[in-house]
């Protein structure tokens, strides 16, 4: 049966959780916000949490839906039991409270390299036209052009096909050549993988055979439509699938030496509370074993998962628009802030200039260089960062140099952030951090357009068309900038932001 709870708000109380994409309207409780989780539709992490500033939480092992009105948080179609806490002392508290209960670090970090130095994707580059000399030509230039080297991601269409997990060979003549010379380049690889399988193949009839696959409510094969067509799914609560699917995974580690996978796909939007599988559970559930699957890669990225808090999986926020606005630049900093709030502690904002590459070749003749600038700014002091479009190639000199700048800094800082990353791996605290979870009695609640790197490390990117200088409030403290420059806290100070600066500060004491 299903749960309704009713929650009054408490005068000044703001809260945090569901679902990460709804960051953007975080914290809720000043205006009527709602949002199902059965299933999470949303393209990005979510998990059955809401914590609150004045020290209360509510937590589900299974989904519920939600709803903030006037005075009142009401909780709905609860699949589960509710648990509801309290007398905790501000949101510090309660979400180390909650995250020692319900989903406690596990002392193990992702790949370190994903935190020293950036990454970078193929996708927007070379969308599906992922071919060997392409994907050398775009590592060759990261170099050529004065850019660190990191990770190399290799999109989707380097495949046979959905579920033929080997390189096509009309495309690719020497794989295992091809990375090993992108290792002597100083990256490391990973190749892009899902759950689904390509139907009216000879492994799609393999696996159908062998009862692998996902059945829909008739006990049919379930089919689904997703952004690359229509394709049957792994079930992936079978042990079997589950193996057969980590198979094909260690054999392109051992006949190609790559270092790790991209797992996309498998949102819970592409399952059904009805599918029969192995073991029965629900939309998202069946996500929930997808990202288990990462857990066997050191070297891993996911985009939509459920109830995986305090893994070592890397979290990228899901595809964004090239624009200022809350599904574009805008919407990074809050729903970082969130997926730290929820557990997501190892996160990377989406490639830099925005993910969603139909949108991005709309503009692509009209790019925003100073738009394009800031993304690469706002994501170099995130725990990772990832290009994708080429910034020598869509950017002139002087824009591209700021890019260069920001990737810089990230990788001067990247022992930093990973000894604050290993932290996290160890005490669940999150790496970028709302003002309000490190100064619970100054009134940060609803400032959401900077962050605190670990403990001492202010952020305060520019986010807004056309600014050259805008305030940052700073906390209690003493604050430096790059130029040795002091200002003491608690205060609400206008600073200089040209389009050459990240606007950043280090508390010194």
């Amino acid at each position: 049966m299903e749960k309704q709870y009713r929650i009054e708000l408490l005068d000044g109380e703001y809260w945090w959780g569901g679902a990460v994409a709804d960051g953007i309207h975080m914290p809720y409780g000043e205006k009527p916000f709602e949002r199902k989780l059965t299933p999470n539709l949303t393209p990005n992490q979510a998990a059955p949490i809401l914590i609150s500033n004045k020290g209360r939480f509510v937590w589900s092992e299974e989904p519920f839906d939600f709803a903030f009105s006037k005075d009142l948080l009401e909780i709905s179609n609860a699949k589960g039991d509710i648990q509801q806490g309290e007398g905790y002392f501000h949101l510090k508290d309660v979400y180390k409270a909650v995250q020692a209960k319900f989903f406690p670090p596990t002392g193990k970090l992702p790949e370190p390299l994903m935190f020293t130095s950036p990454q970078y994707n193929t996708w927007i580059e070379l969308m599906y036209d992922q071919e060997e000399e392409k994907i050398l030509e775009y590592a060759e230039a990261i170099i050529a052009n004065g850019m660190p080297p990191g990770i190399l991601m290799i999109d989707d269409n380097w495949q046979e096909d959905y579920g033929v997990w080997t390189f096509h060979p009309g495309r690719f003549n020497h794989p295992k050549k091809m990375v090993e010379r992108l290792h002597q380049m100083g990256f490391k690889v990973m190749l892009w993988t899902c759950p689904f399988v390509s139907p009216d193949s000879s492994v799609y009839r393999k696996l159908w055979a062998d009862g692998l696959l996902l059945k829909d409510e008739a006990g049919m094969p379930a089919i689904r439509q997703w952004w690359n067509g229509y394709s049957a799914i792994l079930d992936l609560t079978n042990e079997g699938a589950v193996d057969w699917y980590q198979q094909q995974l260690d054999n392109l580690v051992e006949s190609y030496n790559i270092d790790g996978f991209k797992f996309d796909a498998g949102d819970p939007v592409y399952y059904k509370d009805t599918d029969r599988s192995a073991v029965p559970t629900h939309a998202n559930g069946h996500a929930e074993e997808f990202a288990k699957l990462g857990r066997r890669n050191r070297l891993n990225e996911y985009r939509a998962c459920w109830k995986m808090a305090g893994e070592p999986l890397g979290q990228r926020l899901c595809d964004k628009l090239h624009s200022w606005g809350d599904n574009g630049l805008g919407s990074l900093i809050p729903n970082g802030l969130a997926q730290g709030l929820m557990g997501y502690y190892f996160t990377c904002p989406d490639m830099i200039g925005g993910g969603e590459y139909q949108n991005f070749l709309a503009n692509s003749d009209k790019l925003d260089q100073e738009l394009f600038v800031r993304y690469a700014q706002c994501s170099a002091l995130f725990p990772m960062m990832q290009f994708s479009a080429a910034p020598w190639r869509v950017l002139d000199h002087e824009h591209f140099g700021y890019c260069i700048e920001a990737a810089k800094l990230h990788e001067r800082l990247g022992n930093e952030i990973l000894q604050i990353a290993e932290n996290a791996a160890l005490n669940g605290e999150p790496i970028i951090r709302h003002m309000a979870y490190m100064y619970p009695k100054e009134g940060f609640e609803t400032v959401n357009d900077q962050f605190m790197l670990g403990e001492n490390i202010l952020v305060a990117p520019v986010v807004t068309k056309g600014t050259t200088k805008r305030f940052v409030q700073f906390p209690s403290g003493t604050w430096q900038d790059r130029d040795g420059i002091i200002t003491q806290g608690p205060c609400n100070q206008l600073v200089e932001a040209p389009l050459s600066h990240l606007p950043w500060f280090r508390r010194v004491r």
